[in-house]
């Protein structure tokens, strides 16, 4: 067997492969993203052995001849969870976990284990940068494990994929996936090629032995999982955690899901002994909500099937300089000019001379076009100093000629500001009939912005 190197480079964006090194990447596109690595390249005739003999191991089969069963999903008695990968936790899956430093992913997975080690179910937590005595000071805090939960510190693939196959548990952890080293690959732990093939192993390891395995992943400055941009598209589900480290809420938001909705999320607190759930976030997202103060207002958006609460807050003060500053946070910058445009062109109202600050009060990131309506408020409400009655919420979307128009699933909007006790709802007039009645709050139809601020 003959055994040679060669150096080739690869898009850290995108995983595509060149001989050479250049500017701009002519799959992704991307500037600036090539890295060198050697690669070590086998010949011989084992290669072709080991193609035959699975070759003959591959057996064709009929789609009516594989049967499903709804009950085979784990329920990993954290129900946030649940609910991002769309009902608990599929036998053989792949399942990608990112997210900043210290927002935690590992509390998380650790608390997976310890729910899931107490319904008697064999838990293998593999970790490649915390000591053993590190994790069990990280669960002490957590409480009591069932001694179904095994350990294990190792970053060499080789000898994790002999434990894997050895123990056959029903879940793994692998934490993380940068510290995670395979000796057939001539590169240094957490580069592309590292990151690639061992990701390619755990994957086959979950089809397999229809194993579920979760991985934990690095994230760059610009948020996105460290490593090839084909990693994403190797695993079944990608979640990532959001939220700022140092406040209390996180963030649980599903970008990928073969089995499942990547609309949902899921909404923790972190406390003394780990992550608790967050069953109300609207009630959560608007506790500290000002009284009586200009520029605030209730809007609903829908996370999946999930109606949420939250305080749009607008400062507009005359600007200083000639050139007017904007600033929106949790909410698209050029989303917010725009409604701006519409303010001044449909409304009169002259925001070309004044700064304008736009906010969503908890730190949450809306890209809902329901949203609309109540920025729009709450820019008119600061600029006029008019405050909006506390027990109203709005919800709709406003198009360039001032229309405000329909959003999916207004009942449920309605029914959720019912709940938390607000009295009225303004809402698009096209989805009046969709509402209908409903006793205890008063909804009111709007067709422009116009009639939206002369009903508050």
């Amino acid at each position: 067997m003959a055994k040679g190197k060669k150096s080739i480079f690869f898009c850290q964006n995108c995983g595509h492969e060149e001989s050479k090194w250049l500017g701009q990447c002519p799959m992704c596109k991307e500037w600036n993203t090539f890295v060198e690595e050697k690669v070590s390249v086998t010949r011989g005739s084992t290669a072709a052995v080991q193609q035959v003999r699975d070759a003959k191991d591959a057996k064709v089969v009929t789609l009516s001849s594989i049967t499903t069963d709804d009950d085979e999903r784990m329920q990993t008695g954290i129900l946030e969870l649940d609910r991002v990968l769309g009902g608990g936790i599929v036998p053989g899956s792949l399942v990608l976990v990112g997210g900043d430093p210290g927002i935690g992913k590992s509390t998380l997975l650790l608390q997976v284990c310890q729910k899931l080690s107490g319904q008697s179910r064999k838990i293998l937590y593999i970790s490649g940068e915390e000591s053993l005595k590190q994790i069990k000071l990280r669960a002490n805090r957590m409480g009591t494990f069932s001694e179904s939960l095994f350990l294990l510190c190792e970053t060499n693939l080789g000898m994790i994929r002999h434990v894997i196959e050895e123990q056959h548990p029903d879940m793994v952890v692998i934490d993380s996936i940068q510290t995670m080293y395979n000796e057939e690959v001539a590169s240094a732990p957490g580069s592309v090629s590292q990151v690639r093939e061992s990701t390619n192993v755990f994957m086959q390891l979950a089809k397999g032995l229809n194993i579920s395995i979760f991985i934990v992943g690095h994230v760059t400055k610009e948020g996105t999982v460290a490593g090839p941009r084909v990693l994403e598209h190797m695993v079944d589900t990608v979640l990532y955690f959001e939220g700022d480290r140092h406040a209390s809420y996180r963030i649980l938001r599903g970008v990928k899901n073969r089995f499942g909705s990547t609309n949902e999320i899921g909404v923790f607190e972190m406390q003394k002994g780990g992550l608790v759930e967050v069953e109300n976030p609207s009630e959560y997202m608007l506790s500290g909500k000002p009284e009586n103060a200009s520029g605030s207002v209730v809007a609903c958006a829908m996370e999946g099937t999930r109606p949420m609460l939250m305080e749009i807050q607008a400062l507009v003060c005359k600007t200083n300089f000639g050139m007017p500053r904007r600033t929106a946070a949790g909410l698209d910058y050029n989303r917010v000019n725009l409604l701006m445009a519409v303010l001044e062109k449909r409304m009169g109202m002259p925001l070309s001379a004044y700064d304008a600050y736009v906010n969503i009060a908890g730190g949450i990131r809306l890209n809902e076009p329901a949203a609309d309506l109540g920025i729009v408020m709450a820019i008119a409400s600061s600029y006029k100093n008019r405050s909006i009655d506390e027990d109203t919420i709005v919800f709709g979307e406003v198009g360039l000629s001032g229309e405000v128009r329909a959003v999916a699933m207004p009942e449920q909007r309605v029914s959720e500001a019912k709940k938390l006790g607000f009295k009225r709802c303004i809402v698009p007039a096209v989805s009046m009939k969709t509402i209908g009645k409903m006793e205890g709050i008063e909804i009111l139809g709007v067709e422009n912005v116009n009639q939206a601020m002369n009903l508050v």
